[in-house]
């Protein structure tokens, strides 16, 4: 059959259209492929939209292989220009020139954008697979070269595009390499090494002194901590945007090592802790955005290698010599050359001069020239003309096109930087957005100016096993009602890409909105003032709900919940008791605050479908903290789905959020006097009706604490300060979740945090940074070395 296959004819004219075609569409191919990746790359870091995602995913595999396909391709015709065996040439004699042309082009495309480098951290440690890359395609473009001498009319420019290729090639093997786990660990090393006091040049004294008989003393004397003193530097107040981007800069060079598990002084704690206590949730957050930013950047992309002088000496050749190769090809005669081939060659010069001033502007109006022009925020006066040349470059990029917003009249104090900045942004929002309108400054705020996704992914257990698909465990009756859709769906389980299809069907994206952000930050505040000492720190840090529920009064029965089973168990049984409790027409009810407009029902939902996403969804990035979370998801889910087939025959409901109203409520009607290990054994992981007790138990306290506080204010009805307030259980479950969630934070592996930089951003990941700016977490050592031995001699 197979030697039946070999021997099937192909049409002579089929096969001598792809003989003539096939080099000339790879070329095309990977310079559009170049033109995709450095226009799209730059929004992975602001969507997780598998409609964006997985496009750039296939052009970032496509790129080098297309690339190193056409080289062959050229290199073969190259190697055989006239008539060989009888057979004729792939390519004519006189187009030699033009291959020979279009192979360093071929390096600058596999040298890629500056806006990409890596898909994936793994990336960056093949570097050493792309050095060898680097030379073998340099020698082979280096052959196809050679092959068109002596006659080649085209050495001049050849050889220019040449030297661009190896440059651009280079700079995305060192970008692989200085983003590579090792190297970037070392990057973290002091530049220079400590040895200490001389150790043996004091004892040599203390022995001589004492066998003197003069009395001889070791004193310890303390360095001076300068923490405390650069702390209070540190700007307190509102930020203006140039601030943010410079703090964002300054924290991510103190706190980089994070990725790589570096461990940090008590002076840098304390330097982050009271910058970040003084800052509102908005700016704090901002600056966290702006690190992230660059470490996203310094992972993935080219710009850690081209921002400095050498790296703009490179631009600067990169963009000479492209210039200099058109020049030279427009005055050389093509008469000789076919006018598709000497469109292709247009198309590439042009492509790579395209391509550079692209790279070029967006280097240009990147966080790394604002720090190249001004790094420190209390460096130079805010009227002068680099300041000023700032604060426009801040205001095309971050607020020229957004909607133009009320602002509160100024305050005292006011000074002339936030003025300055202020007035420039007003004027460019007033001539852009004149000229542009709202869906277009809605579209360009979103893909432009925001830092990371602004979203956060939230997965249900009890929706999930509603609309569960199809599968083979079902029983015969459902078999029997299977549709063309759900025939479907199991040739994709089949196919083994079910997981794939779980996220798009049942994940659901939902607005991080400005309440869940303010109550975030409000809890890791509080927490952080009361956080010192180290040592409290790390209790705070490792606490996940437990210390809730001890400090909030009359909550403690809830502590079985939490510290006594594992995270994994913790984290399920809170979301099936928040969703059962959100879902309920009593106990969904919440205490309403008229000073306070966060919804803590919202809160505790948004974070519990959140929460579940990433322990089921994202095993990798919780990895350290899941346990045998999916044994659990799995016990619970086939239980739940038997229970729903049981009682719900026939209480279906095409609204599925009244049908998802009504199962919780199935559910909760259970009677749970027994505990169901008592009953099932721990043989079967499902936590469903334990889930139930712990809602019901949550009812209950809070109900008897409803009626104390009632009691307590009846009897103080003639002092109105003691009135106690009612107890809202809704703040105590976001609170919960606001633990659990630090806890994932404060546990979860450094390079899968870092890795989410390049995949939209993750909400556990800013967190993760926040806490570390808090000073809460392991990564700060006990001892300073801020005090040093001194030898005594006499009394």
């Amino acid at each position: 059959m197979a030697r039946m296959l070999v021997e099937i004819p192909i049409p002579p004219k089929w096969k001598q259209l792809w003989d003539t075609w096939d080099l000339r569409c790879f070329i095309v191919l990977s310079l559009l492929l170049q033109m995709f990746l450095i226009f799209v790359s730059p929004f992975r870091k602001r969507t997780k939209s598998y409609w964006i995602v997985m496009p750039l995913w296939t052009a970032y595999l496509m790129a080098d292989a297309t690339a190193n396909f056409a080289v062959g391709l050229i290199s073969n015709s190259m190697g055989n220009p006239g008539e060989s065996a009888g057979k004729k040439s792939r390519t004519p004699v006189e187009n030699t020139d033009l291959l020979a042309f279009w192979a360093p082009f071929l390096l600058v495309h596999l040298g890629g954008p500056d806006t990409i480098t890596a898909f994936a951290m793994e990336d960056n440690e093949l570097w050493l697979r792309h050095l060898l890359g680097l030379i073998f395609q340099c020698l082979a473009a280096l052959y196809v070269f050679v092959q068109s001498l002596p006659d080649n009319r085209l050495w001049i420019p050849t050889t220019l595009m040449f030297v661009t290729g190896i440059i651009k090639y280079a700079e995305r093997t060192r970008s692989l390499y200085l983003a590579s786990a090792d190297r970037f660990k070392e990057s973290m090393l002091q530049p220079d090494a400590d040895p200490g006091l001389n150790y043996a040049k004091l004892m040599d004294e203390y022995v001589t002194t004492t066998s003197s008989n003069l009395p001889t003393t070791f004193t310890t004397v303390e360095e001076p901590d300068t923490s405390t003193k650069s702390a209070n530097k540190a700007k307190k107040g509102s930020l203006t945007d140039l601030e943010v981007v410079q703090y964002g800069y300054l924290f991510y060079q103190k706190f980089r090592g994070l990725i790589v598990d570096t461990i940090f002084s008590r002076k840098e704690r304390d330097l982050s802790r009271y910058f970040f206590l003084n800052r509102n949730a908005k700016d704090a957050f901002k600056v966290i955005e702006v690190e992230l930013n660059f470490i996203y950047e310094v992972l993935f992309t080219k710009l850690p290698v081209v921002y400095g002088k050498f790296g703009a000496l490179c631009r600067v050749f990169s963009l000479g010599t492209v210039f200099l190769a058109i020049v030279i090809f427009i005055l050389k005669g093509k008469s000789k050359f076919s006018n598709p081939d000497v469109t292709i060659t247009y198309a590439l010069l042009f492509g790579a001069l395209g391509l550079d001033l692209t790279a070029l502007l967006m280097l240009l109006f990147s966080d790394w020239t604002i720090i190249a022009l001004r790094e420190s925020p209390d460096e130079e006066p805010p009227n002068t003309l680099k300041n000023k040349i700032i604060i426009f470059f801040l205001s095309l990029r971050i607020k020229g096109v957004s909607k133009e917003t009320k602002r509160k009249p100024k305050q005292k104090g006011t000074d002339q930087q936030h003025n300055v900045v202020e007035q420039t942004q007003s004027n460019l929002r007033r001539g852009l957005t004149g000229c542009m309108n709202q869906k277009l400054c809605r579209v360009l705020k979103i893909f432009v100016n925001r830092r990371w996704s602004e979203t956060i992914n939230t997965f249900n257990l009890i929706d999930y096993c509603l609309r569960k698909r199809y599968s083979k465990s079902d029983d015969a009756r459902f078999c029997s009602k299977v549709t063309l859709v759900n025939v479907w769906e199991k040739v994709i389980d089949k196919l083994g890409v079910d997981e794939f299809l779980d996220s798009i069907i049942y994940v659901k994206p939902k607005t991080f909105d400005d309440s869940l952000r303010d109550f975030i930050f409000d809890e890791l505040k509080s927490k952080s003032e009361l956080a010192d000492d180290l040592e409290t720190a790390k209790e705070i840090s490792s606490a996940r709900g437990d210390w809730v529920l001890r400090v909030e009064d009359g909550w403690a029965g809830l502590l079985k919940y939490v510290a006594g089973v594992d995270y994994d168990q913790s984290l399920i049984l809170w979301h099936i008791a928040t969703d059962l409790l959100y879902n309920h027409p009593t106990y969904s009810r919440e205490i309403s605050n008229k000073e306070d407009k966060k919804s803590y029902k919202e809160i505790s939902k948004l974070l519990s479908d959140y929460m579940l996403y990433l322990l089921i969804m994202e095993p990798g990035m919780m990895s350290a903290v899941a346990g045998i979370a999916q044994i659990r998801f799995r016990d619970t889910c086939a239980e739940a789905q038997r229970f729903f087939k049981e009682k719900m025959k026939d209480k279906t409901s095409s609204d599925q959020s009244i049908k998802h109203a009504k199962a919780c409520k199935e559910i909760y009607d259970v009677q749970t006097v027994v505990p169901p290990i008592s009953i099932k054994g721990d043989r079967s992981k499902s936590l469903l009706f334990d889930g139930c007790m712990l809602a019901k138990k949550i009812v209950d306290i809070a109900e008897e604490l409803t009626r104390k506080a009632e009691e307590h204010t009846s009897q103080q009805e003639s002092n109105p300060s003691e009135i106690r307030p009612k107890p809202d259980k809704w703040l105590i479950i976001s609170k919960v979740w606001v633990e659990l969630l630090c806890y994932a934070a404060s546990h979860a592996r450094a390079n899968m945090q870092a890795a989410q930089v390049s995949r939209g951003g993750e909400l556990v990941t800013i967190v993760w940074l926040l806490m570390s700016h808090f000073g809460l977490g392991e990564q700060f050592q006990l001892s300073e070395g801020q005090s040093r031995a001194k030898l005594v001699v006499g009394k």
